[in-house]
């Protein structure tokens, strides 16, 4: 009698790093994939289930993206190129902190791969200070791409006003910031500007909507009551 499916995964999970090394060669040849660009993101899937669990369980409360705060989740985090070829993942505790983690996959990618000049693509709420320093530092020069976090921004606006646009796109215009080590990109889109402009319209005309509704209402409300109903209103439109 054959095991369960779940039991025959498991014994997988042990050849995960040969497994991954196996099809990066394959890609490599069949599909003349890069893999001198990736990128890294983290997610989230959340349990309907209560605590306590087994010991050494990854189900944990923190952040949740989904919304969830009352649910346990675990993160996923994966390891991209831009083509969608896997290259790592990890299953993290739920309560795992998106910064603490670089550091790991930098090593990890590295033992697997070998050294080369890379650029990292990720969300800016995921490398610190102190692991950008590090890619910096290294040898070869470890390359990325972030998001610059809003309070540097702030900081860089005064020298960003000096500088002239330029055309990068029919639709998009740049502004380059040289900074010690750093580049500093600033874009503008025109048509992400539009998008962003009828979403707010959008959500605008679904709580005047909704709002007319509750001024409809046969039934009298108190003040909290109405509270209530006008902060339900902007929630399910936002």
């Amino acid at each position: 009698m054959q095991p369960p499916f779940a039991a025959r995964i498991d014994r997988l999970l042990k050849h995960r790093e040969e497994l991954f090394q196996h099809l990066q060669s394959r890609w490599k040849d069949e599909f003349g994939a890069q893999f001198d660009v990736l990128l890294y993101d983290l997610s989230s899937t959340y349990f309907e289930s209560d605590p306590p669990f087994p010991e050494g369980d990854k189900r944990r409360f923190g952040y949740s993206r989904d919304k969830r705060s009352d649910c346990v989740q675990v993160i996923l985090a994966l390891i991209v190129t831009p083509e969608g070829y896997p290259l790592a993942y990890e299953v993290l505790a739920g309560n795992t902190s998106d910064k603490t983690t670089l550091k790991t996959f930098l090593a990890k990618i590295e033992k697997l791969y070998g050294k080369a000049h890379r650029v990292w693509v990720m969300d800016r709420g995921i490398p610190t200070q102190e692991v950008i320093e590090q890619m910096q530092a290294a040898d070869p020069k470890i390359h990325y791409l972030v998001g610059t976090p809003k309070g540097r921004l702030s900081k860089l606006e005064a020298e960003l006003v000096k500088l002239p646009w330029t055309q990068a796109r029919p639709s998009v215009r740049v502004k380059l910031l040289n900074q010690e080590q750093e580049l500093y990109v600033f874009i503008q889109s025109r048509d992400r500007l539009e998008k962003e402009r009828a979403m707010r319209l959008r959500k605008l005309r679904e709580l005047i909507q909704r709002l007319k509704q509750l001024q409809r209402l046969k039934i009298k409300l108190t003040r909290d009551e109405l509270l209530v109903k006008v902060g339900q209103a902007k929630w399910s439109v936002s």
